[in-house]
């Protein structure tokens, strides 16, 4: 993630390398220089509570791995098979877009990249399942992995 800048506003938190950091009263830039640092907006952060969706699924298993909380390894397999699964319904160009630069960004393991790329999803999916009838008991995608302690 070289060269990547975080802008913050005041009192608002990012997790990088599995450290809370809070901004002071002002707004402030960081520049992270550090190659593949692992980053994580708090605010934007997805609560367990809130995967109920496919494209969500997918967003918390990388969630996990920026957090620390699940390793890159661990996690690989089941994010691909959701984007797979997401490729199957989201077929329309743009999201096909978002879904190919997601992949590539998971081969790589940069994942804050491939989170970035399906959190462009969440407004659209959030249209479709609003005018979707219900999916059928059993097709959901499969749960995140298991948190380590």
């Amino acid at each position: 993630m070289s060269g990547l800048v975080l802008k913050l506003g005041p009192r608002e938190r990012v997790l990088i390398n599995g450290a809370v950091i809070e901004n002071g009263d002002r707004r402030t830039r960081l520049a992270i220089v550090t190659p593949n640092a692992n980053i994580l907006r708090l605010r934007d952060a997805i609560h367990p509570d809130q995967v109920n969706t496919p494209v969500r699924r997918v967003c918390y298993i990388l969630q996990l791995v920026l957090s620390g909380d699940v390793t890159p390894d661990e996690a690989k397999r089941q994010v691909l098979r959701g984007i797979e699964q997401l490729s199957q319904v989201l077929t329309d160009r743009d999201s096909r877009a978002q879904l190919t630069l997601a992949t590539g960004a998971v081969l790589e393991n940069a994942h804050y990249q491939a989170l970035k790329a399906l959190r462009a999803l969440l407004a659209r999916e959030e249209r479709l399942m609003g005018s979707a009838p219900a999916a059928p008991r059993g097709t959901t995608s499969p749960p995140p992995p298991e948190a380590h302690p």
